[in-house]
């Protein structure tokens, strides 16, 4: 890493994005992977019970199963209209994103991130078999077929630590349950509080990743689905770039957010560089979508969930948003965010920046 590295502009990166394209294209790629399926959440196994009750309890996502299949305890909460929140707890066995998971404050949190994202893909065998001569490298050496859904995952990536999934449906979505599953009594209850029918759908997760590697993380993105980069906001004075992919303006959005410059020291680097500091790259935080955020907040307020700031942004500027605290179960923050009136925006550089700096709070 060299200090003397800064991103000025986008100019580099998007005449890289357009080379992506193009290669997609010439690899019969177009078309093979859709939106977003489901994230896939890791937990200590003492935190897997806690964290489930604390989606249940912040997310209109209720609970669709809950088994274990091999080493893993999972739990998988769904809302129509929405993609699949996977908590799992891996009991035994190679993490292979132990070397992720890696920071100043991580130190009782080995196991603990926001590990996959899950995309839907018409063509599983055909996708694998088109990445893997392109250099692309699988957790396994082959597509994973079930009697529901064939599915093949990717290694996890040194820039964002994450890995990417993709699957296909052979019969009902959503339904992960397989012969190799037993079921789990685990007792999971959503709470019955009227604030929870507001909160939708998972709009996008911003995954924090450094300075220097931010152009080849978003790249990477672009190589392995059919995601463009869309644009970026600098808010130069807190050194940070939040950075949207986007497959349309309907589906799920892919953010990115990195350094404008790289990580120096904890008291110059700004928020953004600072917590990969701490954390590592990976996942900050989930954004979802509500239809009355000042009433929700109020409630999870009730309800005792602590928050970052106060609600930035206004109806005549489009769209409301805030940042809860970060779970200790997680390590993931909840954003909660509404859009007005038709707002054909996805952020306003105003609440960027408003979040952005509320993100030393923590």
């Amino acid at each position: 890493m060299t200090t003397a590295f800064k991103h000025t502009d986008d100019s580099v990166l998007l005449g890289a994005v357009e080379n992506i394209r193009k290669e997609r294209t010439q690899a019969g790629l177009d078309g093979l992977v859709g939106g977003l399926e489901a994230v896939i959440i890791s937990t200590e196994p003492e935190h897997f019970a806690p964290a489930v009750s604390e989606l249940l309890g912040n997310t209109g996502h209720d609970v669709a199963m809950s088994y274990s299949q091999g080493d893993h305890d999972v739990c998988v909460l769904s809302l129509e209209g929405s993609a699949d929140l996977l908590v799992q707890s891996r009991k035994a066995g190679v993490n292979p994103f132990a070397g992720a998971n890696k920071g100043a404050k991580t130190g009782n949190f080995p196991n603990t991130r926001l590990e996959t994202y899950v995309f839907k893909c018409p063509d599983v065998a055909g996708y694998f078999a088109i990445q893997s001569k392109r250099g692309v490298r699988f957790l396994g050496d082959a597509v994973v077929s079930t009697p529901n859904y064939d599915y093949v995952q990717t290694m996890p990536s040194r820039f964002t630590g994450n890995a990417l999934g993709f699957i296909q449906w052979k019969k009902a979505e959503s339904d992960y349950f397989t012969p190799a599953c037993t079921a789990l009594n685990a007792g999971f209850k959503k709470p019955g509080k009227p604030y929870l029918k507001h909160i939708t759908d998972l709009g996008h997760v911003a995954t924090r990743v450094r300075a220097e590697e931010r152009d080849a993380a978003i790249l990477e993105f672009m190589e392995l689905t059919n995601y463009d980069f869309a644009f970026a906001v600098y808010v130069d004075f807190l050194n940070s770039i939040t950075n949207v992919a986007r497959l349309s303006d309907k589906d799920y959005a892919q953010v990115f957010t990195s350094g404008i410059a790289p990580f120096v020291s904890p008291e110059t680097s700004g928020p953004t560089e600072l917590f990969i500091y701490n954390y590592g790259p990976r996942g900050h935080h989930m954004a979802f979508t509500t239809g009355d955020i000042d009433a929700t907040v109020a409630a999870l307020k009730a309800n005792g969930t602590g928050f970052l700031s106060d609600v930035v942004g206004s109806r005549a500027e489009g769209l409301k948003q805030v940042f809860t605290k970060m779970s200790p179960h997680t390590l993931l923050v909840n954003e909660y965010i509404q859009r007005f009136d038709g707002f054909d925006g996805f952020f306003t550089k105003s609440n960027v920046t408003l979040l952005t700096k509320s993100t030393e709070n923590q």
